[in-house]
C-alpha cells in the first residue's frame, strides 16, 4: 500500500477516535493552495484543526516531533484560508490539535501549538 493510502486509513481511524472523544468531524483532508489539514472538527466550542501523524512503532521516532515549525506554519495558513472562505469571524475560537498514532495506539494532544501563519 502506498503512503497516501496508509495516511488516509490512519486519518479515518483518528476521526473515529476523535468522535469517541466528543469531537464533531466537519471535514477530512481540507486542501487549498497553502496546503492541507487532515481533519477539521468542533469540540467544546472550538473550531479544531487536527494534524494526524503516524509511526509504525516507538522505534521510528515520536510522531509529535514531525509537526515542526514549518508544518505548523503550513497548517496555520490553511486554517486561516478555511476561516476566510467559510466567513468565520474573529469571534471563532480555534485551536490546533495533533493526533499521534503509534501502530494501534492513539493520543490526542489538544492545543499542540499556537497559530504561526505569517511570520
Amino acid at each position: 500500500m502506498n503512503r497516501r493510502r496508509v495516511g488516509t486509513l490512519y486519518e479515518r481511524a483518528a476521526g473515529v477516535y476523535l468522535l469517541k472523544q466528543g469531537y464533531e468531524i466537519l471535514e477530512f483532508n481540507y486542501r487549498c493552495r497553502a496546503g492541507e489539514i487532515d481533519i477539521i472538527a468542533k469540540e467544546n466550542g472550538y473550531l479544531v484543526f487536527v494534524e494526524v501523524k503516524f509511526r509504525r512503532g516507538t522505534g521510528c521516532g515520536d510522531p509529535l516531533e514531525a509537526v515542526d515549525k514549518y508544518k505548523q506554519r503550513t497548517i496555520s495558513r490553511v486554517a486561516m484560508h478555511y476561516c476566510q472562505t467559510h466567513a468565520l469571524t474573529g469571534h471563532t475560537s480555534c485551536r490546533f490539535d495533533v493526533v499521534a498514532v503509534w501502530g494501534e495506539e492513539m493520543q490526542v494532544v489538544k492545543n499542540a501549538f499556537e497559530y504561526c501563519g505569517y511570520r
